[in-house]
C-alpha cells in the first residue's frame, strides 16, 4: 500500500490524481490540502477518508471542521497546516498540485522529511531550483515531474546513457491564439482566452496557455529539473499535442513521449515509476491524426515566452518577479482590470523595475515576491 498526500486536492490535478486512486486500490490518501472549496473538501474527504485535511484559511478550515465533525480527521489551517502534512510520517510520496509560490515551504519540508515529491507545482522549481534540486540530491529524494512535458522528458530519458543529453525540445499547443498578431489580440476577451483547442485544465494555466506564459515557466523548469542551460531547450509549437516533449542526445538521436492530452497518463507514471500500470482512456490513431506539425513559436507576438528565458539567464530573484508579475496580472485580467495583452507589458515593467538578488534564500524570494505585488497594486490596480 503506497500511502500519498495531495497539496491542492480540489483543483484539476488533484481531482485527477483522486481519479487515479479510485482506480487503484493498492493507493492510500493519507492527507488533502486545498485552499477555499470547502463543499469538494467534504466530498473528498468522506470518499477517501485521510487522516488530516487542511484549508488556506481559518474560515474554511472551520467551516470544514464542522461539516466532517462525524469523522475522524484532523483539519488544519494555512501554512502551518500544509508544513505539518508535508511532513507526515506515515506518507511516502507528496503530490504538489498546489498553484503558486505557498507550494515552496511544504516542498522543502517534505524533502527534508524524505518524502517523494510528484511535482506539479512549477512556482517551486521556477522560483527556487536553486535550492530545491541540491536539497533533493543532499536528501536523496526523488523529485518526479508531473506536468506532461516534463513527465516526457525524464520518460524520454529512460532511452538513453546519462550524461549524453544534448538539447530538450519542448513542445506548445500554442493555445487558442497559434498563429494570430499582436493587432488580433488587442480585444481579446476573458472567454476567448479560456477556450483551450487541446487541454482541460484551470483558469489561470489555460490564460498562461494562451499568453504562452505557461510555457516559459516550463522552460526555466526544465532548466533545474534537468540540469541544462538555457540554450539546450528549444519551444516547438506542436498544435496537436500529440508529442508531449522530445530530448536529442550528443549523437543526434532523438527520443519522444508520445499520447493523447490526458494529464492522468504522468500522474500515473509519477505515482507508480518506473512501474506503467494500465490507465482507461483514448489511445492515438495515426490513421485518424494523418500528420503532425511543427512551428517556431511568435516570440513577438507572445513576449511571455522571451521574458522567460530572460527572467531565466538573469537568475536569482528575478525569475520570481516573472512568475509574480504573471500571477497578479492574470488575476486582474480575470477580473476584466486589464486587456489581454497588458498581462506581458506588466510583467516586463515589473522585470525592468527590479534590481535582483542572486542566490536568494526562500524570504528572500517571498520578498520579491511581495515588492511585485506591491508594485502592480500601485501602478495597475
Amino acid at each position: 500500500m503506497k500511502k500519498i498526500g495531495i497539496l491542492g486536492s480540489t483543483g484539476s490535478i488533484g481531482t485527477q490524481t483522486l481519479e487515479i486512486v479510485r482506480t487503484n486500490p493498492d493507493l492510500e490518501v493519507t492527507a488533502l490540502a486545498a485552499g477555499s472549496n470547502v463543499e469538494l473538501m467534504e466530498k473528498q474527504i468522506r470518499e477517501f477518508h485521510p487522516q488530516t485535511a487542511v484549508m488556506w484559511s481559518d474560515q474554511a478550515a472551520g467551516d470544514l471542521k464542522v461539516r466532517v465533525s462525524d469523522l475522524p480527521v484532523r483539519v488544519l489551517a494555512g501554512m502551518e497546516g500544509l508544513l505539518e502534512i508535508a511532513q507526515l510520517p506515515e506518507m511516502e510520496v507528496l503530490v504538489t498540485a498546489i498553484v503558486g509560490m505557498i507550494g515552496i515551504r511544504p516542498t522543502i519540508a517534505a524533502m527534508r522529511a524524505g518524502k517523494t515529491i510528484a511535482l506539479a507545482n512549477k512556482e517551486t522549481l521556477v522560483t527556487a531550483g536553486h535550492l530545491i534540486m541540491p536539497l533533493a540530491k543532499e536528501k536523496k529524494v526523488p523529485i518526479l515531474p508531473v506536468d506532461s512535458e516534463h513527465s516526457a522528458i525524464f520518460q524520454s530519458l529512460q532511452g538513453g546513457p546519462a550524461g549524453r543529453l544534448s538539447k530538450i525540445l519542448l513542445t506548445a499547443s500554442g493555445g487558442p491564439f497559434r498563429g494570430k498578431k499582436r493587432e488580433e489580440l488587442e480585444n481579446i476577451t476573458v472567454e476567448d482566452a479560456l477556450c483551450h483547442p487541446n487541454w482541460s485544465m484551470g483558469k489561470k494555466i489555460t490564460v498562461d496557455s494562451a499568453t504562452m506564459v505557461n510555457k516559459g515557466l516550463e522552460v526555466i523548469e526544465a532548466r533545474w529539473l534537468f540540469d541544462v542551460d538555457f540554450d539546450q531547450i528549444q519551444v516547438i509549437v506542436h498544435p496537436q499535442s500529440i508529442i508531449h516533449s522530445m530530448v536529442e542526445f550528443v549523437d543526434g538521436g532523438i527520443m519522444a513521449q508520445l499520447g493523447t492530452p490526458d494529464m492522468k497518463l504522468p500522474i500515473q507514471y509519477a505515482l507508480f515509476y518506473p512501474d506503467r500500470r494500465p490507465l482507461q482512456g483514448k489511445r492515438v490513431d495515426f490513421y485518424e491524426l494523418g500528420r503532425l506539425t511543427f512551428k517556431e513559436p511568435d516570440r513577438e507576438t507572445f513576449r511571455g515566452l522571451e521574458l522567460a528565458f530572460r527572467a531565466g539567464r538573469t537568475g536569482g530573484t528575478m525569475p520570481a518577479v516573472y512568475n509574480a508579475a504573471n500571477e497578479r496580472a492574470v488575476a486582474l485580467f480575470l477580473d476584466h482590470k486589464i486587456r489581454f495583452l497588458e498581462i506581458a507589458e506588466i510583467i516586463e515593467a515589473s522585470m525592468e523595475r527590479h534590481s535582483g538578488k542572486q542566490n536568494p534564500d526562500v524570504e528572500i524570494i517571498l520578498e520579491a515576491e511581495a515588492e511585485t505585488y506591491d508594485f502592480i497594486r500601485t501602478h495597475y490596480e
